[in-house]
């Protein structure tokens, strides 16, 4: 088995310093660490139990394949913050058929995000008898 001991996503951005102003000003995620200089300089954000790292430059978008999911406290009030600071909102918050709500963004390259909430009575966090 590998034991893994921590893990990021790495994104290559057509546009850095764009990508960077989404992530870590209109998101708010926190820096956990930078490296190297220039444009193409890495920054590491906290991501919850992970990370993601912008750094160095694609000429092209990432694929669409690629999607990142958020677990936030409220998703109410994630939309309403990120409305405020102009980031487009795809789809907002709808509580799923599965139980969840979730709302969907995207960042300046297309890379679609989820913001999921877990109310209180979903199964995720509700265990019966405990």
């Amino acid at each position: 088995m590998v034991h893994v001991l921590s893990s990021r996503i790495l994104l290559r951005p057509v546009d850095p310093d764009r990508t960077r102003a989404f992530y870590g000003e209109q998101l708010g995620l926190a820096i956990q660490r930078e490296f190297g200089t220039g444009p193409e300089r890495g920054t590491v954000y906290f991501l919850g139990g992970g990370f993601l790292e912008v750094s160095g430059r694609s000429e092209t978008p990432p694929s669409p394949a690629l999607q990142l999911w958020l677990q936030v406290e409220d998703a109410a009030a994630a939309h309403e913050e990120l409305t405020a600071k102009g980031v487009e909102i795809l789809r907002p918050p709808v509580r799923e058929p599965w139980g969840l709500i979730e709302m969907w963004i995207a960042d300046p390259d297309g890379t679609r995000i989820a913001l999921v909430e877990t109310p209180k009575d979903h199964p995720l966090r509700y265990r019966p008898g405990i």
